[in-house]
C-alpha cells in the first residue's frame, strides 16, 4: 500500500481509544517472539475456547482467516498478538479436498466435532463461551433470485436449541449478513432475546482502515452518501451495504430506517444520475479516494472486461430512500475500480467529505486483523462494539435489493425496515499504520 503511515505510538493510542484492545497491558505476559516465519503455538493459558462453527475451513476461508487468527495470532508491530480466546472446537459442515479443519485439529489440539451439539458441550455441559457462526464459502444452493442458501438461520436455531439444552449461553458471532432474508435475520436476533445471549454480526468493513482516517461526527447533518467499489451483486453487494451504513447512520436524529430500494443495472445506471436520482458529484469526490480508478471513460470502463477472475459485470446501482428523507447509492463499477470508497454530502457545507476503505489483499487479508480485536472485545465482555441493529438493516436492505433486481428492477416499499438505534460515539475503526497495526 502507499499509504503515510503514522508511528506505532500514535496507532496504539488511536487504536485503544476505539475501543478494540490493542494495548501492550492486554496482552497475556507468555506470548511469545514474533515470528513472521516460524511462529511457535500460542499458550492456551488464561485464554476463553470458542466454537467456530463454519461451512468449510479451506484455505483462505472466512474460518481460515477468522478463526485461524484465534488460533495462530497475528503480528502487530514488532510484537506477536495473542487474542483473549482460543479456538476449542471446529465443526466443518462440508470437508472439500482441501479441507484444513483435520490437520488443523490434530496439530493445535481442538476438538473436530461431528456436529453443532458436539463442537458446544462436552460431558452435557457448555464447553465453550462463545460461538463464531461463519457460513461463507463451501457448495450450497441457490433460489431463484440468486441468493446463496447459506444455513446461518438453520444454524442460530440449532445454537439456541443446545443452549436451552444445557440452560446456560454464551456470546454468538455471526460472519457477514445475518441471513439471506429479513425475516429470518428477525428471528435470529429474536432468538438472542428470548435466551438473553449477545449477538454480534456483520463483516471487517466497519473496523477496517480509513485513508483519510475519517469518522463523520454524530449528528452530522448528512443529506446524501455514496459508496463505489466493485464484486457480485449479493456477497460485495452486503460489503458496500455495511460500508455505506456505517457512515450514514451517523447522522442527525439517528437511524430510522429505510422508506424504499431499487436496484438498477447497465445503462439505467448512468440515466439514473444523469436525472439526479444519485449524485455523480460524490462520485468524483469518492473516486479520489481510491487507489485503483481505471484511465478513461467510466461508462466504457464498467462492464467490459473482466478484473483479477472477476468476471465481466455490467454498472450495478443500489438507490436506498431512508425515512427521514437522506439517501443512500451503491455502486458497483466492475472495470472501473477495484476498492471501496465513500464520500457524503452535508447540508451547508461545501466540501464532501470522503475517504477509502482500506483491505489489504490476500493470502494475508489483514482487514481481518481488525475484526477478531473487535470480536476479541465482544467475546469479553458480552457487548458488541456496535450495534447489530446496523446488521439486521443492511440485511433487510440487501434482501430488498436482490428483490428488485429479480423484478427487473422495480422500486420496492419497505415499510418492514423500520430499524431504529444509535451509532455508537466512537466507530471502532483501526487507525494508524497498516504495516506497523
Amino acid at each position: 500500500m502507499n499509504d503515510d503511515f503514522s508511528s506505532r505510538r500514535l496507532f496504539l493510542a488511536a487504536a485503544t481509544a476505539a475501543g478494540i484492545g490493542v494495548s501492550r497491558a492486554e496482552t497475556p505476559l507468555d506470548a511469545p517472539p514474533l515470528s513472521r516465519t516460524r511462529p511457535a503455538k500460542l499458550s492456551l493459558k488464561g485464554r476463553k475456547p470458542l466454537a467456530c462453527i463454519t461451512t468449510v475451513y479451506r484455505p483462505l476461508s472466512h474460518s481460515y482467516h477468522i478463526a485461524g487468527r484465534f488460533i495462530h495470532g497475528f503480528a502487530m508491530g514488532e510484537r506477536m498478538y495473542v487474542p483473549k480466546q482460543s479456538i476449542g472446537s471446529i465443526y466443518a459442515h462440508q470437508e472439500p479436498d482441501n479441507d484444513l479443519s483435520r490437520d488443523v485439529c490434530k496439530e493445535f489440539g481442538i476438538k473436530h466435532a461431528r456436529s453443532i451439539e458436539d463442537a458446544l458441550i462436552s460431558g452435557g455441559k457448555l464447553a465453550v463461551e462463545g460461538v463464531l457462526l461463519i457460513a461463507e464459502h463451501g457448495n450450497y444452493p441457490l433460489n431463484d433470485k440468486g441468493q446463496i442458501l447459506y444455513p446461518r438461520y438453520e444454524w442460530m436455531e440449532e445454537i439456541a436449541r443446545v443452549f436451552r439444552k444445557v440452560g446456560k449461553s454464551c456470546p454468538v458471532f455471526c460472519d457477514k449478513h445475518l441471513s439471506y432474508t429479513f425475516d429470518k435475520a428477525q428471528k435470529m436476533l429474536a432468538r438472542g432475546k428470548e435466551l438473553t445471549f449477545p449477538v454480534m454480526a456483520g463483516s471487517s468493513l466497519p473496523v477496517v482502515w480509513r485513508r483519510p482516517e475519517l469518522e463523520l461526527r454524530l449528528d452530522a447533518p448528512i443529506e446524501d452518501a455514496l459508496v463505489a467499489c466493485y464484486g457480485p451483486l449479493e456477497i460485495y453487494g452486503f460489503h458496500a451495504l455495511e460500508t455505506l451504513q456505517t457512515m450514514i447512520e451517523r447522522r442527525k436524529g439517528g437511524e430510522t430506517g429505510v422508506k424504499s430500494v431499487q436496484c438498477l443495472i447497465g445503462k439505467e445506471v448512468w440515466r439514473a444520475g444523469d436525472a439526479g436520482r444519485w449524485s455523480w458529484e460524490l462520485l468524483e469526490s469518492a473516486l479520489a479516494k481510491s487507489e485503483t480508478v481505471n484511465p478513461g471513460d467510466i461508462r466504457q470502463n464498467v462492464g467490459s472486461m473482466k478484473v483479477l477472475g472477476h468476471p465481466v459485470v455490467p454498472p450495478t446501482a443500489f438507490l436506498i430512500d431512508y425515512r427521514d428523507g437522506s439517501r443512500g447509492t451503491v455502486l458497483l463499477l466492475n472495470g472501473h475500480i477495484r476498492d471501496f470508497v465513500f464520500s457524503a454530502k452535508l447540508r451547508g457545507e461545501k466540501k464532501h467529505p470522503a475517504c477509502r476503505f482500506v483491505l489489504p489483499e490476500p493470502p494475508g487479508a489483514r482487514f481481518f486483523d481488525a475484526q477478531v480485536l473487535a470480536l476479541e472485545k465482544f467475546f469479553d465482555n458480552g457487548k458488541a462494539p456496535y450495534p447489530v441493529e446496523r446488521t439486521l438493516l443492511t440485511t433487510g436492505v440487501l434482501d430488498s435489493v436482490i428483490e428488485s433486481h429479480f423484478r427487473k428492477g422495480v422500486k420496492i416499499d419497505t415499510p418492514e425496515l423500520e430499524v431504529r438505534y444509535t451509532a455508537p460515539a466512537d466507530s471502532g475503526f483501526v487507525r494508524g499504520s497498516i504495516a506497523e497495526a
